[in-house]
């Protein structure tokens, strides 16, 4: 067996810890998957082989292996204002229903990966409240979280190559709300920026550190998670979701056996959930 092969064994194995460690099922026939991403850690983590390698994660359980594996299968490709639609609705619809909160907006961008998300939602409250003077006087709290750390820095650093910006971004924003950079990058302008933090968070973890919110967008990632999971996930996003808070989740995504915790509101194109009274 080469070293970038490994036994249907080890397959069940990784599967059965990354499941555990982070909530995703990778199911069957997913090892070119495994072998993609965690092929080029194999001589990193001081083995020569990816049966090797999955072995120190599983069985011997060397906590760095872990956190590596954990990086590596749950980064994800991301682009700016993916979608179109939940944006659109924030500027145009949402944003309209909270423009005369007392307090600062308090946003939630669940599994923010390299932060696209969450600075998608910043330039469009700044062009809402650009475009609505006196708007939202209290301003927004957007909080990333994310379960890859390596992730995390970049959401932090806030830099990105034009590629990158390529990828969903208008032109207008990008000569709007990002400074030129040394190496040809582009950083998010520093008040864009201070409207954002970002956190590591495991999602199957306890939400009760994270407050309430008045929107929430967890987009692109229940997809990942067993039904069960998913369930609970969302069950623990509804606790932290005020009375009358708007829920965004993926276009491929439905929430359809939580009705007794949202409505669903349809809209031209798109749609949002809306968090029910008690």
């Amino acid at each position: 067996m080469s070293e970038n092969q490994f036994s249907d064994q080890n397959y069940r194995l990784f599967s059965q810890f990354l499941e555990k460690s982070s909530g995703i099922v990778l199911g069957d026939n997913k090892q070119y998957l495994v072998k993609s991403r965690l092929s080029s850690h194999v001589k990193s983590q001081g083995t020569q082989t990816l049966d090797e390698l999955i072995e120190k994660i599983v069985i011997r359980q060397d906590r760095q292996a872990q956190l590596v594996a954990i990086e590596a299968m749950t980064t994800n490709e991301t682009l700016w204002f993916r979608d179109t639609y939940p944006f659109s609705l924030l500027e145009s619809t949402i944003l309209p229903q909270f423009q005369h909160h007392s307090s600062a907006l308090k946003i939630w961008s669940a599994a923010c990966s390299s932060g696209q998300e969450a600075y998608s939602i910043a330039m469009t409250i700044a062009n809402y409240k650009k475009k609505n003077p006196g708007s939202l006087r209290a301003g927004a709290q957007i909080l990333g979280t994310d379960i890859s750390e390596e992730m995390l820095n970049k959401c932090r650093l806030a830099e990105y190559e034009p590629l990158a910006l390529s990828r969903g971004l208008p032109e207008a924003f990008k000569h709007e709300f990002f400074d030129p950079i040394e190496d040809a990058k582009f950083r998010v302008k520093t008040h864009l920026k201070a409207t954002a933090t970002f956190r590591q968070f495991n999602l199957l973890d306890s939400y009760s550190s994270l407050g309430q919110f008045d929107i929430i967008f967890c987009r692109n990632v229940l997809i990942y998670f067993s039904p069960e999971v998913k369930k609970q996930i969302l069950q623990k996003i509804a606790a932290c979701l005020q009375d009358g808070g708007i829920l965004f989740v993926g276009a491929s995504e439905s929430i359809s056996d939580l009705n007794q915790h949202f409505t669903m509101v349809r809209c031209n194109p798109g749609l949002y959930y809306l968090k029910k009274s008690k």
